[in-house]
C-alpha cells in the first residue's frame, strides 16, 4: 500500500493522527502560532514531559533540526513531536535543516509506530521563511522519505491556516 500525501486547510490540533508534529522552539516550553495552540489544547500533560525531556536530555534546549516526541495529551492524536524549524537567514543557507525537522520527525514517528503524521508548515509563520520555498522543501523532503520507507506510513498531512498557504502546498504538491 502507497502512502497518500494530502493537503488540508484547517486546525492542526483538530487532526485525528497517530503523531501531530509541533513546530516547536527550542526550550519545548510552547511559545506562540502553532506551537502555543498545541500546548493550549493539549494540556498540561505536553508542557509536563517537555519539561522532563528537557531536564534529562535538552538542558540547552533541543537543537535545530531535530525532533523528540510526547504524549499529546488531551488532542486527538497519541503523540505529538516537537522539531525546532530554522530561523530564515537571507545570509545563510539553512534549507538542510528545515529538511532535516521533516526528515526527524518521521523518524521518530517510524519508531513509535506512527501510520498517519500531520505536519504544520515549519518556520514559515514568525520564523519567516518564505512559503513557497518551506512547501517545496516539506514535500521534496516528505517524499524522498516515504520512497525509503515505503511501508512505513499510510498517511502524511500538511495541514495549513489560510488559502495562501493552501494555494501554495498545491502548487508545491503538484511538481
Amino acid at each position: 500500500m502507497s502512502t497518500s500525501l494530502t493537503l488540508i486547510q484547517g486546525d492542526i490540533t483538530e487532526q485525528a493522527v497517530d503523531a501531530v508534529v509541533n513546530a516547536a522552539n527550542s526550550s519545548l516550553l510552547g511559545g506562540g502560532g502553532v506551537d502555543g495552540a498545541i500546548h493550549r489544547r493539549g494540556g498540561p500533560e505536553i508542557l509536563d514531559e517537555c519539561r522532563a525531556l528537557r531536564a534529562a536530555h535538552y538542558g540547552g534546549g533541543l537543537p535545530t533540526g531535530q525532533a523528540v516526541a510526547t504524549t499529546a495529551g488531551r488532542l486527538p492524536a497519541r503523540w505529538v513531536i516537537h522539531t525546532v524549524g530554522p530561523v530564515w537567514a537571507k545570509s545563510e543557507d539553512r534549507s538542510e535543516l528545515l529538511a532535516s525537522c521533516y526528515r526527524e520527525s518521521l523518524r521518530v514517528a517510524e519508531d513509535l509506530g506512527a501510520r498517519a503524521v500531520a505536519f504544520p508548515a515549519i518556520s514559515t509563520g514568525v520564523y519567516g521563511w518564505p512559503l513557497a520555498d518551506g512547501a517545496r522543501t516539506a514535500v521534496a523532503t516528505v517524499r524522498a522519505a516515504v520512497a525509503a520507507s515505503p511501508e512505513a506510513f499510510d498517511e502524511i498531512r500538511f495541514v495549513v491556516f489560510d488559502d495562501r498557504a493552501r494555494e501554495t502546498y498545491e502548487t508545491a504538491l503538484a511538481e
